[in-house]
């Protein structure tokens, strides 16, 4: 027998009351709260808890009692972990060591042709061709375009040494040409027969020929850029009207520096005006060192009036043949403008009746100093005195 509260109650009796005063009441906090103490969780019902638990574990050992806690979970025996639940440590990326990188790129650049173009630790590689080429044309004292000559027929120079002619052509090559037609107010009475004259010249030109156009009188426009249409610079030209000053300088000037963007390596100008220049921003020395260097042959046709008002207008017919001699081309003075559809024709089958020589300097200076050039001639027995035109020399290349 056993005393509880004052009563004497047997063994099981016992046991009974202490396990109804032990469940009688619920649990006040049947979920886990976050304790002060975040490792364990600290005993909210009551302070005689304890004691009766510890009372009925040795009652059960002295009565034989088995209680097992092993598979049970109690409210109060939970581990609360912190709310700041670490995250899972991301994966990291497996590391290559330096030496075992470069041993791999190594092994991808055996297995992998990169093109040197993209390679940018790789100096471009850089093929100087110094093959310079020299158009020329040949005349007889009519004027008459003279053809059928062989490579033996002449002789290069630049400066006092002859040069060996590597390449030799006489073959019609495709052009790029550009017009500059002038429309300045002076043109008034002539510009019709102006315009027939372009209309005559395209008569020559071949499918593969490109050109442009530009027209000026107070500044230059680019009217039709490069096509191979000639109906369409035709259509352009309809609408040019003659009025203000003239900017034939700065014309050339934009003509020279749209031949940029030219697709062949012939190229030309030919120029229509009745010369004289009153309105540009360039000079005439600017002009003929920009056409020295730029590799574009000129052909210009003056229409000039018997008299000069301006002094500008008497200094027109020297202004473009000095020009055009520079670049090998020609200037013909047309005083009936009548006779500007045949000039314009003989210029353009002089174009494509021209004869190309090529050499390589026997002395490669890179300093890009104007070299000069001259072609003689040795003709056939026979033939009357001829006429050589050609470009009187180049610019050096750089470093």
């Amino acid at each position: 027998m056993a005393l509880l509260d004052g009563r004497r109650l047997s063994r099981p009796k016992l046991l009974g009351t202490l396990a109804r005063k032990l469940f009688r009441k619920p649990v006040r906090n049947a979920y886990p709260v976050r304790p002060r103490n975040p490792t364990f969780a600290r005993v909210r019902s009551g302070g005689a808890l304890p004691l009766l638990w510890i009372l009925l574990l040795v009652l059960s050992a002295t009565c034989g009692l088995s209680v097992s806690v092993q598979g049970q979970t109690g409210v109060n025996d939970v581990h609360i972990a912190s709310r700041e639940v670490q995250p899972r440590e991301a994966e990291k990326a497996p590391t290559i060591e330096p030496k075992a990188e470069e041993a791999k790129t190594a092994e991808i650049a055996k297995q992998t042709v990169i093109p040197a173009s993209l390679n940018a630790k790789v100096r471009p590689l850089k093929v100087a061709v110094d093959l310079v080429l020299v158009p020329v044309t040949i005349t007889d004292p009519m004027n008459r375009l003279v053809t059928g000559l062989d490579k033996e027929n002449f002789q290069l120079f630049e400066g006092s040494a002859k040069e060996e002619i590597k390449s030799f052509s006489s073959e019609d090559a495709p052009v790029s040409l550009g017009v500059i037609f002038d429309t300045s107010g002076s043109m008034s009475s002539k510009i019709d027969r102006a315009k027939d004259a372009v209309m005559e010249f395209f008569k020559t030109a071949n499918p593969q020929d490109e050109f442009f156009m530009i027209t000026f009188s107070d500044a230059p426009e680019v009217v039709s850029d490069f096509t191979s249409s000639v109906d369409e610079i035709q259509g352009k030209l309809v609408f040019a009207v003659p009025q203000k000053r003239t900017a034939l300088l700065d014309a050339i000037y934009m003509g020279v520096s749209k031949m940029r963007q030219a697709k062949y390596p012939k190229k030309a100008l030919l120029i229509i005006s009745d010369g004289g220049d009153n309105h540009s921003r360039y000079t005439e020395n600017e002009i003929k060192a920009l056409v020295k260097e730029a590799d574009v042959m000129v052909y210009a046709i003056g229409i000039y009036d018997r008299y000069f008002p301006t002094e500008e207008e008497r200094l027109g017919p020297a202004l473009l043949g000095d020009i055009s001699q520079l670049t090998g081309g020609r200037a013909f003075t047309v005083e009936n403008p009548n006779d500007l559809g045949d000039v314009a024709t003989k210029i353009g089958v002089e174009l494509r009746n021209q004869y190309v020589l090529g050499y390589r300097p026997s002395k490669v200076m890179r300093d890009g100093k104007w070299r000069k050039i001259k072609v003689k001639l040795l003709p056939p027995k026979g033939l009357p005195p001829l006429r050589v035109y050609a470009r009187t020399g180049y610019y050096g290349p750089e470093e």
